[in-house]
């Protein structure tokens, strides 16, 4: 909680202006039992009108100084909570930006997002709450308390007696509260989850009629988030009745021992009219605190959420056994070495990779292929250093990668993923995204060896089309080419495509690769087509994690079993006996 509200300390000078204000009108609600009071003793029971008026323009003017002082603090308050919460979205962003993937791993999207927005937004509204209100319930049970114990002593000891009580019940009410506000929150995730799945899978849910089963999950989420909820409030609602119930029997009390007091003339009636309005104001104060103590139960809640977030921030570090002090080289030609390279994904037991080795050559195309899981988008993730291998090197152009600048290794690398990802933009801004400052020129070079400038060409607004969400208006295979001219456009030393190529017809996929053979880059390209492995330099075959073979197309189709068997489940037997025929 203190390291999420440090970040108050930018607005502090506006965070006193606040609290002052509020000891203003403190100070005004304070003031106003006894002048009542005056009022009465020395007015109306002496028939003074002269009194009356004084002291009740008197009250008229504190009032209005603590309506200003109400409005103005309600500014300041504002401003105050307002830039606490655009400067922790923006931490908490910055934050998640800097995660590694196994750190990023550790948190689901619905939750980071219902971090960033809801939890922020609670901590806000408890911040101004704080400045608005929040100090000024416990102060005024205090200095009512106080002030009504000066005015008389024996009528305000009731109040003395049954406060302490009712805070103990109180701070009770908050202990329990926070947990199951937590459980709120964590609800109000998995919902959330829900929902981003559903929006995301639109299009399938319509094609397999999956709306009656979405609306169904969805409905039990959201009954379960609504019965937490409901739990968690009616807990805090709860305190409400308990202090009014209290009060209002301490009111009647003082109330009737007053009226002794006043029968037996050890009492003015103004006195008794000050120690009841100090009462009843005292259980209005304690009415806002239950309300206070419900917005601080969220709100801790939240904010452990959040330090959960920021204390999770880390740069990826180097592994042992190598320099700590990161080289600023240029990579020049792209050449890439596994050396008995393993990995095994964090907080797991299970290898990924066990023990790869071999040589990418500067310029060449090396086709990787293996059965789904056997490594191949972990192989590709351990290069631009998103996970560290946990043994073995990766050199490129000699230079293991651990001691090269992260951001210098990832610029000279171009990195298509396995799923075509795409931002809310024009085409020509997706694009840029992968070289901001790139020419007009530039980018109709690499749509062009992309293959998609003559698409794009077709598109009513050519490279100011807008795309929909995630490229929704456009075809698997054009969001595939469009990603891929994203990455050729820095011109990259290494071309990294991560199954890229799965949605597009054999005549573009070659078209696309005699582009990139032209291109002076070493290209790594995850495939499951015997076609693409065929027009490769050299080929991988990945089982279960291990290298089992490398070498040709045709080396491969000569001595490994799963390659020959990958090549007759495409292209048919007749291949494996025309090559042999061959030899």
């Amino acid at each position: 909680m203190l390291k999420v509200l440090s970040y108050i300390k930018p607005y502090r000078r506006s965070a006193l202006v606040a609290l002052f204000l509020m000891l203003a009108e403190l100070f005004v609600e304070l003031l106003h039992p006894l002048l009542m009071a005056k009022i009465i003793n020395d007015g109306v029971m002496n028939r003074d009108h002269s009194v009356i008026f004084v002291w009740g323009a008197v009250m008229v003017l504190l009032a209005l100084i603590g309506f200003a002082s109400g409005i103005v603090n309600s500014f300041f308050a504002a401003h105050v909570s307002q830039g606490f919460g655009f400067d922790v979205r923006q931490k908490l962003f910055g934050t998640v930006q800097s995660f590694n993937y196994a750190t990023y791993g550790r948190f689901q999207t619905s939750s980071l997002i219902t971090r960033i927005t809801n939890d922020v937004t609670q901590v806000q509204n408890m911040i101004f709450m704080g400045l608005r209100i929040m100090m000024r319930a416990p102060l005024f049970l205090l200095g009512g308390l106080v002030m009504a114990l000066w005015v008389d002593f024996s009528l305000a000891l009731i109040l003395a007696l049954i406060m302490p009580v009712l805070v103990l019940f109180l701070f009770q009410m908050l202990k329990k509260g926070l947990g199951r506000f937590r459980t709120v929150q964590e609800r109000l995730d998995h919902t959330n989850g829900v929902l981003r799945e559903n929006l995301m899978g639109m299009r399938l849910i319509k094609s397999f009629v999956r709306g009656a089963h979405e609306i169904h999950r969805f409905s039990k989420s959201n009954e379960q988030l609504r019965d937490k909820t409901v739990s968690a409030l009616r807990l805090m609602e709860l305190t409400i009745p308990v202090v009014m119930l209290l009060m209002n029997v301490s009111v009647l009390f003082i109330v009737w021992l007053g009226h002794e007091h006043i029968m037996a003339s050890r009492i003015e009636v103004g006195d008794v009219v000050a120690v009841v309005n100090y009462a009843t104001r005292m259980a209005g104060s304690l009415t806002a605190l239950s309300m206070i103590f419900t917005t601080l139960s969220r709100a801790r809640a939240s904010a452990e959420r959040i330090s959960e977030v920021l204390d999770a921030e880390q740069q990826p570090m180097p592994a042992s056994g190598t320099g700590t002090e990161a080289e600023n080289t240029n990579i020049s030609t792209g050449e890439v070495v596994f050396e008995r390279v393993s990995f095994t994904y964090p907080e797991t037991t299970v290898p990924v990779l066990q023990s790869v080795s071999f040589q990418a050559k500067a310029g060449t195309m090396v086709a990787v292929l293996g059965a789904t899981g056997s490594g191949k988008s972990s192989m590709f993730q351990l290069i631009p250093r998103l996970y560290e291998p946990a043994s073995g090197r990766i050199l490129i152009d000699g230079c293991d990668i651990r001691s090269l600048e992260e951001e210098e290794l990832r610029r000279c690398i171009g990195y298509v993923p396995q799923q075509a990802v795409l931002f809310s933009g024009t085409i020509r801004e997706n694009i840029l995204w992968g070289k901001e400052d790139a020419s007009p020129e530039e980018i109709v070079w690499a749509a062009k060896n992309a293959q998609i400038h003559d698409t794009i060409m077709k598109l009513p607004q050519q490279y100011e089309t807008v795309l929909g969400q995630k490229g929704v208006n456009l075809s698997g295979g054009q969001k595939q080419r469009l990603t891929i001219a994203r990455a050729l456009i820095r011109k990259p030393k290494l071309l990294l495509l991560d199954d890229s190529t799965s949605a597009l017809d054999l005549k573009t996929e070659a078209a696309l690769l005699q582009a990139i053979h032209r291109l002076s880059c070493t290209t790594m390209i995850i495939t499951q087509k015997i076609s693409t492995a065929r027009s490769a330099d050299h080929v991988l075959l990945l089982e279960e994690g291990r290298l089992i073979a490398q070498g040709r197309h045709e080396q491969l189709l000569s001595a490994s079993p799963l390659y020959q068997a990958i090549s007759r489940s495409q292209s048919g037997e007749e291949a494996v006996t025309h090559v042999r025929t061959a030899d």
